[in-house]
């Protein structure tokens, strides 16, 4: 069925019918919200840190690192990477949240600026976020399971032959050598990029599949609530890490004994085999856009914005004690960092495999799973597809039951007070639901996974300022962070949305569709066997057109393994103002897509030549612009009104100053009180303790955990250089 055994079939069902029963049992434990929302607040560092990596990986994390390290070559994996070198301030963060002592993030802006409204607002915006991340996962797994389950050509209907076919002759012009290109063939080639053209049809319905998921979801975290969630994450997470090893052996066994001649190791024959530019880490010209200063950017701009995300508050506030929160949360996103080298290597391996054989670089885990495991049989392509499900699932759970928190506690409640717990966690419930249907909605709208990405990093840039300048510094004030989520919501996000659909005319402008003129990057490498296969290949076509009359051609000299030759990379031209390239219409009229960046047009119309520059420059300006805005309004107006005077803050920043012990919730209530009655005992842990800055000093613990976190990022970075650099 589907083009999947029975033993497959039923390893997916089996899997589906053990969360459920998880779930089942953790909906008898629930008594209020707390149960429900925080699981009690009872666990310890073991699961906490699958919860931290199940919540952290969703499907798109191996589908999209082997997407990119497959059309991109190593360079691709920083899609995944660029993370890295935020994690070691999470373990500095991590106990901050567990010492709010809070349900959900909402509730943060409520204590910390007095303001109802406020958390009602971030609840809603979050929430939208959230759906979006979900979505993305959505995405992933369902493209991974219909490239899994194709169809033949001889299936096909005339519609998708058709739209087969225009998909060959793209392929067929990305494989070109620029300089070799004909005006006409580079006019198509430009054409044909902006069309996208799909080369796979599947016997599974993309949106059927994901309803499925959607509802077996929903089956177990919707009655289980955030215990079931965990414990299904402690299952699902070595699922992942499986899923993240299985394919790499069959992978490399695969290639010894297709391309091997003696005994070297798979990794010696990629790079005797793959071209030089496939190992380039940095300033790939095939992934050109992440410059070291683009990293440095996304970087920044996502460790700060992934702090204000509420699913990182729940994984943390579940813990225990701040120990447990800070271990288990750092420890299970560095899992996922080592993973993500795992799922670069099955890109690069499916490049010497599958070059020629996919021409949708999103769909190479799927194929690489039918082509390798399906031969062995015992049930792994139904193992493989349950992982997959797993990873998505431990990601959505916790979502759903981090917005179902926020709509709850933050919005629901507010206005209907007085009601019994039961009450509460059923709402919940629902709420979660709609959630979880939302985001399935979501995920059938979008066809670009980094597209999706891309939102999602940006997105919690309206909350930022408001969310660490109210965390350390006791002057801001709840009129400087209402300015500065409004106005920049307003700015970044309302504002295009409205204006580009006021208006068709602004959507095709010229000046509006500005493209960048990227020069063609040349570099100088050693032939490799692939680069003599594709420079005969080339020989031969351009002879075959010779012969047919094209006289004005030139034919380049043959390759031979081990000589050095220089390649031309037309980079493609990307539109500047808009989040999406521009596609023709109905009318056949070139027009932008997504929201426009309403920062680039202010730099253009200042002065700056931004389609001479490169795109990655552009990109870098308008993160930075929108990450530095935010904070400086809120400085702003904060300095320029009054100071708040309610208790709430005060009683706030005590609170902070008093670390989670994990000796019982009856203790840490004995701590507090001992805090709101000597608050000058807790000035101790201030660094500048007679100014209005929240500065903590760090004990050892702080230290060492931080610059043992700073080493193991630069053991990630080694590795990843030693799999791919010192062959």
């Amino acid at each position: 069925m589907f083009g999947l055994g029975i033993l497959d079939l039923v390893v997916i069902g089996f899997y589906f019918a053990l969360v459920i029963v998880i779930g089942v049992r953790a909906s008898l434990k629930i008594k209020n919200q707390e149960d429900y929302l925080l699981g009690g607040r009872k666990f310890g560092k073991l699961i906490q840190t699958f919860a931290s990596f199940g919540q952290a990986t969703s499907a798109d994390g191996p589908v999209g690192v082997a997407t990119t390290t497959f059309h991109n070559g190593a360079a691709g994996i920083w899609s995944s990477l660029i993370m890295v070198f935020s994690t070691p301030l999470y373990w500095i963060t991590s106990p901050w949240q567990r010492r709010m002592r809070i349900l959900t993030m909402g509730d943060f802006y409520e204590e910390r600026y007095g303001s109802r409204k406020m958390a009602a607002t971030y609840a809603l915006v979050a929430s939208i976020g959230m759906m979006g991340l979900v979505s993305l996962g959505y995405s992933a797994m369902s493209k991974t399971i219909v490239a899994i389950t194709p169809k033949t050509v001889a299936e096909f209907t005339q519609e998708e032959e058709k739209e087969y076919n225009v998909a060959m002759e793209l392929f067929e012009l990305e494989k070109k050598d620029a300089q070799l290109l004909t005006n006409e063939e580079a006019k198509r080639l430009n054409d044909l990029r902006i069309q996208k053209p799909r080369s796979l049809f599947s016997h599974v319905d993309e949106e059927m599949l994901i309803w499925i998921v959607c509802l077996v979801s929903l089956l177990y975290a919707v009655m289980g609530g955030l215990e079931a969630a965990f414990y299904t994450d402690l299952l699902q997470g070595t699922f992942i890490i499986l899923l993240s090893v299985m394919l790499i052996p069959f992978s490399w066994l695969r290639i010894t004994e297709v391309y091997g001649s003696g005994n070297e190791s798979a990794l010696e024959i990629l790079h005797q085999k793959l071209p030089q530019s496939f190992f380039e880490i940095f300033g790939s010209p095939t992934i050109i856009d992440f410059t070291w200063y683009f990293i440095i950017a996304a970087a920044l701009v996502a460790g700060l914005t992934v702090v204000t995300q509420p699913n990182q508050l729940v994984t943390n506030a579940a813990a225990k004690d701040e120990q447990s929160a800070r271990f288990g949360f750092v420890t299970g996103v560095f899992i996922k960092r080592f993973c993500t080298i795992l799922w670069g290597l099955l890109g690069l391996s499916a490049i010497l495999l599958y070059t020629g054989k996919i021409q949708n670089s999103d769909l190479v885990w799927g194929y690489a799973t039918r082509d390798l495991l399906g031969p062995v049989g015992f049930g792994l392509v139904g193992f493989m597809i349950a992982s997959l499900m797993a990873a998505l699932m431990s990601t959505a759970t916790a979502l759903m039951l981090t917005v179902s928190g926020l709509l709850l506690h933050n919005v629901y409640r507010p206005l209907f007070e007085n009601k019994s717990e039961k009450h509460y966690v059923w709402v919940g419930r629902i709420l979660g639901t709609l959630f979880l249907f939302g985001s399935a909605i979501v995920a059938t709208q979008f066809s670009d996974i980094f597209e999706i990405l891309k939102f999602i990093w940006e997105f919690f840039v309206i909350f930022v300022a408001a969310f660490w300048i109210g965390l350390k510094w006791r002057r801001a004030n709840r009129k400087g962070a209402w300015a500065s989520i409004l106005i920049t919501f307003g700015i970044f996000y309302l504002f295009p949305v409205l204006i580009s659909n006021m208006s068709s005319d602004i959507k095709t402008s010229e000046w509006m569709l500005l493209k960048t003129e990227p020069e063609p990057v040349v570099r100088t490498y050693t032939a490799r066997e692939m680069d003599v296969q594709e420079r005969n290949a080339e020989i031969e076509k351009l002879q075959l057109r010779i012969a047919s009359g094209e006289t004005s051609l030139s034919i380049p000299k043959m390759l031979k393994v081990g000589e050095e030759f220089t390649k031309e990379f037309v980079q493609p031209s990307k539109t500047i103002f808009w989040s999406k390239q521009p596609k023709l219409n109905a009318d056949g009229v070139l027009e932008a897509r997504g929201y426009f960046f309403p920062e680039l047009v202010l730099l253009k119309n200042l002065g700056f030549e931004l389609n001479k520059y490169p795109y990655a420059f552009n990109e870098t300006m308008r993160l930075m612009i929108r990450l530095i805005f935010p904070f400086i309004v809120l400085i702003f107006v904060s300095l320029i009104t009054k100071p708040d005077n309610d208790i709430v803050g005060y009683k706030f920043f005590l609170k902070m100053r008093t670390r989670v012990r994990g000796f019982g919730a009856e203790m840490d209530k004995n701590d507090l009180e001992e805090a709101y009655k000597n608050p000058e005992r807790t000035k101790d842990i201030l660094l500048f303790p007679n100014t209005n800055l929240e500065i903590y000093k760090w004990n050892k613990q702080d230290i060492g955990g931080f610059l043992i976190s700073v080493l193991v990022v630069f053991i990630v970075i080694g590795t990843l250089f030693a799999v791919v650099k010192l062959y």
